[in-house]
């Protein structure tokens, strides 16, 4: 995905900004949202953030692997099962980005970073990243990241 934001940025730009040793974690929180996300191999179920269920439409935290493809902009969803699969069969890090079509036709933008672990046994290891929404206005939707 590569899209150029408007300069009508969703949080006013901090004083200092480009200061950034000092400022990693307000930079990142001016300019996305982001949240941890976990995922069970034996059990199939992906743990949101109350932050991502919420941007991924989704009304509970725990789903499985085809609720969140559903998601996703569909001709990303083959690409992004195909990189989930890899990940249950072999130890590995991974990323993405998508955008998600919410339920009431606005479109958010998500970077995912994880990495799978544990799977030396028949059904077992796991899967753990971190979700990146960023805050701006899409072409052809609204924003819809803003944290307080």
């Amino acid at each position: 995905m590569f899209k150029i934001a408007k300069a009508t940025a969703a949080a006013p730009r901090m004083h200092d900004s480009l200061d950034l040793p000092h400022h990693d974690q307000e930079m990142l929180a001016q300019f996305s949202v982001s949240e941890a996300w976990t995922g069970d191999f034996s059990t199939g179920i992906i743990r949101l953030g109350e932050w991502s269920s919420m941007l991924h439409g989704l009304s509970t935290q725990e789903c499985g692997l085809l609720s969140l493809l559903r998601c996703y902009d569909p001709k990303d969803r083959a690409h992004i099962l195909t990189l989930f699969e890899q990940a249950a069969t072999l130890s590995s890090s991974f990323c993405f980005s998508t955008t998600i079509l919410m339920p009431n036709g606005l479109r958010q933008p998500v970077f995912c970073m994880g990495a799978s672990s544990g799977l030396e046994a028949q059904f077992s290891g796991s899967m753990a990243g971190v979700f990146l929404f960023p805050r701006f206005k899409l072409e052809q939707g609204h924003q819809i990241a803003t944290r307080q």
